[in-house]
């Protein structure tokens, strides 16, 4: 997969209140305003759509869903990936993201 378009962004990783919650990051409410009303024809299913995402060293292909109660775009991030960029919930971070 080739992104096309990159936005860099700060970042908090948080983890959702379920038992087990996956954690997640949000992405900046202007970026995902700008993805979704040029870009919402590539989503899938659920509106995934797939990314690139960077964050450190590590550089991965995943996809980002658009969570319609929180009006953005949401990354989650496994705990493989938590494990070797040693990320933390709360913790800042810059993010950069191709779509």
């Amino acid at each position: 997969m080739d992104g096309k378009i990159k936005y860099e962004c700060a970042v908090r990783m948080w983890k959702h209140g379920s038992t087990g919650g996956w954690h997640f990051v949000s992405l900046p409410k202007p970026i995902s305003k700008e993805i979704r009303e040029h870009l919402k024809w590539q989503e899938e299913g659920w509106g995934r759509m797939k990314a690139i995402v960077q964050i450190g060293e590590l550089k991965w292909e995943t996809a980002i869903w658009f969570d319609t109660k929180k009006d953005t775009y949401i990354l989650p991030i496994k705990a493989e990936i938590r494990k070797k960029g040693k990320l933390h919930v709360e913790e800042d971070m810059t993010l950069l993201l191709w779509v």
